[in-house]
């Protein structure tokens, strides 16, 4: 999961010193990511691919300027959002899609399954729990839990308040709990070791 000061230092490489392997390392980072994020708001991987690539070509050409920005990440999506609206609004498609029109993809639950030692059913229920969160909801807990954005910049980034994005996360991790309840109490039906007191 990317953090802000990887990030900021390789932002300062690529300032300081015109660094094209800190470049392409920073590329090789978030290109996924913020092509996901375009593609929810745009809709269109073709375009979502070029949305990552113009943003790429301005962060080359504004190298100068990449140690003023505290925030990396917040920044990039900001870019990528920004981008995308601007996009629509050339193509007067529609007006810019609020969040909750955005097609969301959570690639990975937040935590290493293996870790957790889940079953592929719990595993199943879980992604199947999350894409049936609301969809401000469902962005909210894709860009925290596996973006990596602090609850303040998905705040700033979506236009919400703070206390919204916590109300949404405790949404999210509510019905998640609930879903691996269910299974845990599933679990311990079959499981012929485990014993009632």
């Amino acid at each position: 999961m990317p953090e802000n000061e990887p990030i900021k230092r390789l932002l300062a490489a690529i300032a300081f010193a015109n660094d094209q392997v800190a470049y392409k390392e920073l590329f090789i980072l978030l290109h996924g990511r913020l092509k996901q994020f375009a593609y929810s708001i745009l809709k269109s991987q073709e375009e979502a691919e070029e949305l990552v690539s113009d943003l790429f070509i301005k962060v080359w050409e504004k190298r100068d300027q990449l140690t003023t920005i505290e925030s990396p990440l917040l920044y990039f999506y900001t870019s990528a959002r920004n981008l995308a609206y601007n996009r629509i609004s050339k193509q007067k498609r529609q007006q810019n899609p609020s969040p909750e029109e955005w097609l969301v993809q959570l690639n990975s639950i937040y935590f290493d399954p293996e870790q957790l030692l889940m079953t592929e059913e719990m595993m199943r229920r879980i992604r199947q729990a999350v894409n049936n969160l609301p969809p401000r909801c469902r962005i909210i807990f894709k860009l925290v839990k596996e973006d990596g954005l602090k609850y303040k910049e998905v705040a700033e980034l979506l236009q919400l308040s703070v206390k919204t994005v916590e109300a949404q996360m405790a949404i999210a991790l509510r019905r998640l709990g609930k879903c691996m309840h269910l299974e845990i109490s599933a679990l311990n039906l079959i499981n012929p070791n485990t014993k009632k007191s």
